[in-house]
């Protein structure tokens, strides 16, 4: 029979010094961080490792700059002024490594805070939204604290645990954060989202993430057939499509017949839909993320985003100039991965410019600019004005290529600085 205590006798085992782990995503334990900030007077110096987190981070608070210091795997939005301030740090890092410096001890992790399903009659629980680097964390760290949450779903595969796995056991009902992208979905997104179904064919296994572009694709595939999914992460934009029979997974190599991802994040009605449903299986992040599994799906098309590109094809997705906006991620996992599928596509998926009108097409990136996906690794660029296809194209066909999927109002001052980079660089009039 499992004991529940309560948060403050649970988290009286963390001391100055120590690094923590936080489950991240739509599973992050914000009861237990809230209690933990609550003692922030008797700490200082505890590191706090995670990937992208949801909720509001308390422990981010200026005034608790000496009690607690964010190292993120991932920068969310909730601790990006943190991280830019000097107050936390990044490390960049592929997402499928990060179990790695777990396991190898680079980052050894003295607790764990998860959160996790109530346990089912054979005294398991589930880490259920967000497997990905979490199983691994609660098998490597000396101390693990599990917050257990009934609103919490039970999703099927790595991230099933007994009991015994968790050192310490609090029970708490909260509802899991919710983002909801796909009903506000810009015009400029879809005209994105249409470019891009016209690259997927019938049959293809899909690598979406989130967000209104990801959504935006996933919505224009409704007249396809016998897709599937593997991904690391999925949300919303996928239900309507499984519900229509058009997701089947049956031509995919791996975990065929199931939708496979490491974590998820969306709306209560995706929960529910994932809650003990043996479709969808929950992975850990170095198997769903391995380039060498990808691969092996038909078609592995891979849907991901950017901030900027430059006129040679290097993607900076990560940050703008040196303000530290996000993380690696998975991105070149899958863009490695897919391009090395059978019929494979990578895509890299992005507005012609910014909100601001700044066009993100570029002759070079800024200065401090973080390349995520190489020249060598980009293939499909895709915005509202079409498709750039990259591959096997030299640096002056690249450069005119993605000149005419830029914005117009830009196009004429990319094309002066092509020109200026490649000497013998030819306008085309038609451009602008």
């Amino acid at each position: 029979m499992e004991k529940y205590i309560t948060a403050e006798e649970a988290l009286k085992v963390i001391k100055s010094g120590d690094r923590v782990f936080v489950h991240g995503g739509a599973a992050s334990p914000i009861y237990l961080l809230e209690k933990m900030v609550e003692r922030a007077s008797e700490l200082f110096d505890v590191e706090l490792v995670s990937t992208s987190l949801q909720g509001e981070a308390l422990f981010t608070d200026k005034k608790y700059k000496e009690n607690f210091r964010v190292n993120s795997l991932f920068v969310s939005q909730n601790v990006r002024e943190a991280v830019n301030d000097g107050r936390g740090d990044y490390i960049p890092v592929f997402l499928s490594e990060i179990p790695n410096l777990f396991r190898r001890n680079i980052l050894p992790l003295d607790v764990a805070l998860v959160h996790v399903s109530p346990p089912d009659r054979h005294g398991y629980c589930s880490l259920g939204v967000s497997v990905d680097v979490a199983a691994t964390a609660v098998k490597t760290a000396k101390y693990v604290i599990a917050q257990v949450n009934p609103r919490m779903p039970r999703t099927m595969g790595d991230g099933i645990l007994k009991i015994d796995c968790f050192d310490a056991l609090v029970y708490h009902e909260q509802e899991l954060p919710e983002i909801q992208y796909g009903q506000n979905i810009s015009e400029i997104a879809m005209r994105i989202g249409v470019h891009c179904a016209e690259l997927i064919e019938d049959g293809s296994t899909i690598q979406a993430g989130i967000g209104s572009i990801p959504d935006a694709v996933l919505a224009s595939l409704g007249n396809h057939k016998e897709l599937g999914i593997h991904t690391e992460m999925f949300s919303d934009g996928v239900l309507h499509l499984f519900e229509k029979g058009a997701i089947t997974n049956q031509h995919k190599k791996k975990y065929r017949g199931k939708i496979a991802a490491g974590f998820m994040l969306g709306s209560r009605k995706l929960y529910d839909f994932v809650d003990d449903n043996p479709a969808v299986v929950m992975l850990n992040i170095d198997y769903v993320n391995d380039a060498a599994i990808i691969r092996t799906n038909p078609k592995m098309t891979a849907i991901n985003s950017a901030i900027e590109v430059d006129i040679t094809g290097q993607v900076c997705s990560d940050s703008i100039g040196t303000f530290q906006y996000s993380g690696v991620g998975g991105q070149i996992d899958y863009m490695r991965g897919a391009a090395l599928s059978e019929g494979g596509k990578p895509i890299i998926a992005l507005p012609s410019t910014t909100t601001k009108g700044v066009s993100r097409i570029v002759p070079m990136l800024k200065p401090g600019a973080g390349v995520v996906t190489t020249r060598a690794h980009a293939h499909y660029i895709v915005t509202e004005y079409g498709v750039a296809n990259l591959y096997g194209k030299n640096m002056r066909q690249r450069a005119e290529a993605l000149i005419a999927i830029a914005h117009p109002n830009h196009r004429e001052a990319i094309s002066k600085a092509a020109f200026d980079r490649f000497k013998n660089y030819k306008f085309d009039q038609t451009l602008y």
